[in-house]
């Protein structure tokens, strides 16, 4: 089967049970809110619902200091929204009996069978603690490592990841040595004990390259990327595509924004020494949806089969202990996700109590988001596919996502719940 057959076709709002009336208010809300008043460059909306697509719009600018107009192949930074498809990766080699979720991390990484967790101290001489149980593979895919993110600003210990720059994309590292480096840093808690956003999707990217044999980058391309025709998602953007590369920006804090990274400069335009599965995809808004219909379509499109719906229901299953939420696990003081009636699965955030979110919803839909604002949700029991584009940093910057949604789910006019 060629990649044009698993191309999406448009279908009216009607037909996707969906008021037009209502999905272009949402546009205007984009316009009127968002780039007539100078918060976003540019933004690229999709929903998909009941085999079709039932709205596309591209507003602005991908490129404001070249007016260059954001199109319907504008590749973004896709930052965190890397985690999913890295842990659909992960699935892949559990599937094949390769690795069992409940296998303790060292049994892949030696030099982390001593790691304590932290009790006090500075970099390098930390107090430490034995771990109640060794770390396991689920606890990575989950966030239940205790490991953390450098950006969180919290603790003494995610003080030593900005001192070793672990986890930045830009690091002159490797996957290797951020491995290397974290075997001298203490967890923040034992594993299981709490939910703290953190490198360990970057982990699960090298234990992917570990277990297969094959550089983590070329298992994306053959496994996933080719098979579904993703054309335009990999680790750097090459040079015949650079055109259609927009630039990143952050909001200044006073309703404005300033340029973070220049698409003709950028360092997304080599390949990385670091290869993130954390972070470090870019993308299309078109590849993507492929990526999300194979997912709402029990783990297959056309021909292309990436997972069994049994693993993805395992996946899409709240996965923290004891079926707690955000608000009881998180330690976190940043994620790219609401807390209140959201649990985790594995790779993804998953709706367990609608009304807890105070937002419209569905229990069961799964979720995540990157740092430049980009989103998307996927609702199995609506059909519903939605993926949001922009480029600003950071992702807290405005209350986009939640507007989203409410309005999104407003547009449904004939719902399958």
């Amino acid at each position: 089967m060629s990649t044009e057959s698993l191309r999406p076709a448009s279908i009216s709002p009607d037909r996707a049970g969906m008021s037009g009336q209502a999905l272009q208010r949402i546009d205007d809300h984009l316009k009127t809110r968002y780039l007539d008043s100078g918060r976003f460059p540019g933004a690229q909306l999709v929903v998909y619902r009941r085999g079709g697509v039932a709205h596309s719009s591209v507003h602005g600018f991908a490129d404001l200091e070249r007016k260059a107009p954001v199109k319907s192949d504008t590749i973004f930074r896709i930052y965190s929204m890397t985690k999913p498809i890295t842990s659909v990766a992960f699935m892949m080699l559990v599937e094949e009996g390769k690795v069992a979720l409940d296998d303790p991390v060292h049994k892949y990484i030696p030099e982390w069978a001593g790691l304590g967790v932290y009790q006090a101290g500075l970099a390098p001489l930390f107090l430490t603690r034995p771990t109640s149980r060794p770390m396991q593979v689920v606890d990575l895919l989950r966030h239940t490592s205790g490991l953390t993110y450098g950006f969180q600003n919290r603790t003494n210990v995610d003080a030593a990841y900005r001192t070793q720059k672990i986890g930045e994309i830009e690091k002159a590292g490797t996957m290797a040595t951020m491995i290397a480096d974290l075997a001298k840093i203490p967890l923040e808690f034992s594993p299981g004990d709490a939910w703290n956003y953190s490198v360990a999707t970057d982990v699960v990217g090298y234990l992917v390259e570990k277990i297969s044999g094959q550089p983590f980058a070329q298992f994306l391309q053959q496994r996933i990327f080719d098979p579904l025709g993703m054309v335009d998602t990999g680790f750097h953007v090459p040079a015949d595509k650079a055109h259609r590369f927009a630039a990143c920006y952050a909001a200044d804090g006073k309703g404005g924004m300033v340029l973070q990274d220049d698409p003709t400069t950028s360092s997304f335009l080599s390949p990385p020494s670091f290869i993130s599965g954390g972070g470090g995809l870019c993308s299309t808004a078109a590849d993507y949806l492929t990526f999300c219909r194979t997912l709402l379509n029990g783990g297959a499109l056309g021909d292309v089969r990436l997972l069994s719906p049994k693993t993805l229901a395992l996946m899409t299953s709240n996965h923290l202990p004891g079926g707690r939420d955000l608000t009881e696990m998180s330690k976190s003081l940043f994620s790219e996700a609401t807390y209140a009636g959201v649990g985790f699965g594995l790779g993804f955030s998953v709706t367990m109590d609608p009304a807890k979110t105070l937002i419209p919803g569905t229990a069961g839909e799964y979720a995540w988001g990157g740092a430049a604002s980009t989103a998307f949700w996927i609702d199995p029991r609506e059909d519903l596919i939605a993926i949001f584009m922009t480029q600003l940093l950071p992702s807290s910057a405005y209350p986009i996502r939640r507007e989203l949604r409410t309005m999104i789910y407003s547009a449904l006019i004939d719902s399958n719940v």
